[in-house]
């Protein structure tokens, strides 16, 4: 008798809701913790500085959200999270194991990340909650929250797409977002609007600062509107979630294979 072949969407969603486990497991509370511990020490230093009868500086909470989530948390979630998925399974010889059912071998990239994406969405959207109470703007908490969780799909497909392109894939990774990113918002507009730091700021409506006139190769700095910058994150998520797709059912697979290695 012959089985019939589940569909793309079945895949998906058995293996999401398999995988889901994993994330309430020691890596996932890491993540909690890169998105907390800012947000949390921000809290306490604003406490104590209200108890002495201080004002606390209203740049505060912009100050914490590009510095220590957008250009630290972010990327390290980014980081941690996607070698957590497909790749793990190629290293560890079981992807096998999952291939002997037909099931679409494309659809097990996304279908293992997005437990991790439903994770992380969860916790910088409580991060970005929490960053109100040090004085974030009302007016700016729907864009900054959809900045972190549009920034965070798109920064996970790419991890994950690195992760099945090159044996280093967290190394290029790691490169791309704390030397590229840094480095292009003093470069002209063209390649300012490669980065994600852009597009979160004009999701966010703020920035942390400005490129002074003194820097080399100093440019100014520009603004995308915030519908084009969203589409943009989620666009390229996408891509890379489908690129990913089509790597994995490229490449050969098998229990002592070298497409494991490293």
């Amino acid at each position: 008798m012959n089985a019939t072949a589940p569909s793309p969407w079945m895949t998906l969603r058995a293996t999401a809701r398999g995988y889901a486990p994993r994330v309430i497991q020691g890596r996932g509370w890491i993540l909690a913790a890169l998105v907390m511990a800012p947000v949390g020490l921000s809290l306490l230093i604003f406490t104590i500085v209200r108890l002495r009868g201080l004002d606390a500086s209203p740049g505060e909470a912009i100050r914490v959200f590009h510095e220590g989530l957008v250009k630290m948390m972010l990327p390290i979630m980014a980081l941690v999270a996607a070698p957590a998925g497909i790749r793990e399974d190629l290293e560890q010889r079981t992807l096998p194991l999952l291939l002997v059912r037909p099931a679409p071998a494309w659809a097990l990239p996304l279908g293992k990340g997005l437990p991790w994406f439903a994770w992380g969405a969860g916790w910088l959207m409580l991060g970005a909650l929490g960053l109100q109470l040090i004085g974030g703007d009302p007016a700016l908490l729907p864009g900054r929250m959809l900045a972190l969780v549009a920034a965070w799909w798109g920064e996970l497909a790419l991890l994950t797409l690195a992760g099945l392109v090159f044996k280093r894939g967290t190394l290029w990774g790691a490169l791309y977002f704390f030397l590229w990113e840094p480095l292009v918002r003093i470069f002209p507009p063209f390649l300012q609007r490669l980065t994600f730091t852009h597009h979160i700021e004009s999701l966010a409506g703020s920035r942390a600062a400005e490129v002074r006139a003194t820097q080399l190769l100093a440019q100014e700095q520009v603004t995308t509107h915030p519908a084009l910058s969203l589409l943009a994150l989620l666009a390229f998520g996408a891509l890379c979630w489908a690129l990913a797709g089509w790597k994995l059912n490229r490449t050969p697979v098998g229990l002592a294979g070298s497409e494991g290695e490293g």
